[in-house]
């Protein structure tokens, strides 16, 4: 079983959340409520129009500004390369060329490390090996929450 999902929303919110967080006291539950509430925010258009409700915070029940703004700023550089579900995020990631030019666009984004960026992989399905080593000992026992590929 792998950590994955199959909501583009899902991935974003996860990969933003789970630094310096236990996952399944804090991320986990967040991002089931949000494939709960939206479940439109499978695609990053879905996602584009549900966070201009300004409601992610109360869905999530996140206060941090800051994270909230990682959110969308992961969500416009899966806008600007024109990836729209979670399986074109996966073969951007299995293209070598594409996987660069996204990783480096990705890394951009403020707070993401080479650790979020594997963790983006495994998020999306993708088995990369290091990722699973960057999270910790939730990786040791990696979960499919309700919802989720695997």
């Amino acid at each position: 079983m792998s950590r994955s999902w199959d909501h583009i929303g899902a991935i974003i919110v996860d990969a933003t959340l789970q630094r310096r967080q236990n996952y399944h006291a804090t991320v986990k539950p967040r991002v089931v409520a949000l494939v709960a509430a939206w479940p439109e925010a499978a695609t990053t258009s879905g996602l584009r129009r549900r966070l201009a409700t300004g409601k992610l915070a109360e869905v999530i029940s996140w206060p941090s500004p800051g994270r909230l703004a990682q959110v969308e700023d992961i969500m416009c550089v899966f806008e600007r390369q024109g990836i729209e579900t979670v399986l074109e995020l996966r073969g951007a990631l299995d293209d070598p060329a594409r996987r660069t030019v996204l990783r480096e666009a990705l890394a951009g984004v403020r707070h993401v490390s080479p650790k979020t960026l594997d963790y983006i992989d495994t998020l999306s399905g993708i088995s990369t090996g290091s990722a699973a080593t960057s999270l910790g000992d939730d990786a040791k026992h990696p979960v499919s929450p309700p919802g989720v590929a695997g």
